[in-house]
This record gives structure tokens, C-alpha cells and sequence, in this order.
């Protein structure tokens, strides 16, 4: 007696997949502008979100060059800008200047 052909095809084996990493994307100082725009745009009050946001530019520029440039060690860099860090609004200030970026005010909206 035939096996039938659904008894004897083989399990399928789960994709592989790896992190996903928005720093290696962002490659130019308007993409990282631009990302960071994104998060003070559409999340303004999440502290965290912007600290990673920077962080990732920071990644993305590299964390030892980013560390000289704002006079910062990389490791109170990784630990302020990680998802449960709090940095101080004056590093935050050094970062957006070692990472090429200025922030400007705009009248809110009143809702």
C-alpha cells in the first residue's frame, strides 16, 4: 500500500529572520534628520522614543566618533540613550550637536 502524498511531505521549518536595525539605514545626515523629525513630530512627549531615536543616529554615525564629538564616554552614551535610559537634557543638547543636528521651536497648535 502508497503512502499518500500529504503523509509524507516534510515539516516546514519556520523562516529565518534577523533584527531589524534602523540604523543601518540611515545613511545620509537628511535621512537621520529626518527620522528624528519623525519622532519629535509625531511622539513629542515620548521621552524614551527620542533618546532611542538619537541613539540609533548615534549608531548609525558611530558610537566612538559620536562619543569624542560630544565629549561623552560611549558607555554613558549607550546607557542615556538605550530604551530605558533617561538622559539629561544637556546631553541630549551634546548628541544632537556631535550628530549634526539643531532643534528649533514652532508655535503649537492648540487643540
Amino acid at each position: 500500500m502508497a503512502k499518500s502524498p500529504a503523509k509524507t511531505r516534510r515539516k516546514a521549518r519556520p523562516p529565518v529572520t534577523t533584527p531589524y536595525d534602523v540604523a543601518e539605514h540611515l545613511r545620509t545626515p537628511k535621512e537621520m534628520a529626518a527620522y528624528l523629525d519623525a519622532w519629535l513630530s509625531e511622539a513629542p512627549e515620548d521621552v524614551s522614543g527620542i533618546a532611542r531615536a538619537l541613539g540609533d543616529i548615534a549608531r548609525a554615525k558611530g558610537m566612538s566618533q559620536v562619543a569624542r564629538d560630544s565629549g561623552l564616554s560611549r558607555e554613558s552614551l549607550y546607557r542615556a540613550l538605550d530604551k530605558n535610559g533617561n538622559p539629561s537634557f544637556a546631553t541630549i543638547l551634546k548628541v544632537a550637536k556631535a550628530i549634526g543636528v539643531r532643534f528649533h521651536t514652532v508655535v503649537a497648535e492648540v487643540v
